[in-house]
């Protein structure tokens, strides 16, 4: 069974958009969740705040038990490397996907200004993203997504958090392995090289012809890649078993993904 999955989903979406991730990990024969935020799925109407978010997440790690790998895309990626910092003893790997920008830079430019203009339609914006996420994503991919439904109402407070979030001291806190995962054509990749620098053992994967939404654009990939991944944690750990249990042993490296 290896190493359990944990994957944390984007903004206004929710753990449905995981869907091919969890159908392919599953014949694997792996241990995957994927839960929602508070505000998003089936906890909309919960107020978000980071902390109630990285809080949701290490009850799922928790709920799985033992050490997980913890994936996160996009808004998902940022809660996972808040959730990574602040327990460390419970996330064995970590993947970061479409997530290496700062947030006090991006968010305010790509998400404020939009996010402000579409509460002001009848719907708050709902059949816009709706048309969006349907031209832009595989059949598949944005049924995963709308089948979970879109929280709409959750981005402004989900912005105003994340915006003050100090990312990359969080990230630099964390010892385990990272994988930091970018579509090729995402415009959340500006920052690589600063994400890079504060990893403690970090491995930069670009997926051709994705963008921002590289699990759905590239599912089995994606899925390939966090397979991998898993591989290499379990790997890690059962030698960081050997090599002491709890101890403080440097961790061995593992071949890189991608």
């Amino acid at each position: 069974m290896g190493v359990p999955v944990v994957l944390v989903h984007g903004l206004r979406v929710s753990g449905s958009m995981w869907r091919p991730q969890v159908e392919f990990l599953r014949e694997q024969g792996r241990q995957v969740v994927a839960p929602d935020l508070p505000g998003h799925g089936e906890r909309r109407g919960e107020e978000f705040s980071l902390g109630r978010a990285v809080d949701a997440v290490l009850e799922a790690v928790d709920g799985v038990g033992g050490r997980v790998l913890l994936v996160g895309l996009s808004l998902g990626g940022f809660v996972s490397i808040a959730a990574a910092a602040a327990s460390p003893g419970r996330v064995a790997g970590l993947v970061a996907a479409s997530c290496t920008v700062r947030p006090a830079q991006s968010l305010a430019q790509v998400y404020r200004i939009p996010a402000a203009l579409l509460e002001v339609l009848p719907d708050k914006g709902l059949s816009v993203n709706e048309r969006f996420h349907r031209l832009t994503l595989p059949d598949e991919g944005a049924d995963a997504v709308l089948d979970g439904g879109l929280a709409m109402e959750a981005a402004r407070s989900v912005i105003d958090e994340i915006a003050d979030m100090d990312v990359l001291g969080a990230l630099g806190s964390y010892p385990g392995p990272v994988w930091l995962v970018n579509g090729a054509r995402d415009h959340f990749r500006i920052h690589e090289k600063r994400f890079m620098d504060a990893c403690a053992q970090g491995r930069l994967v670009n997926v051709p012809r994705a963008g921002h939404m590289v699990s759905l654009d590239q599912p089995v990939n994606f899925s390939r890649l966090v397979g991998d991944a898993a591989d290499v944690v379990a790997v890690r750990e059962a030698r960081r078993g050997v090599e002491g249990g709890e101890g403080q042993s440097r961790v061995l490296e593992g071949p890189a993904s991608g």
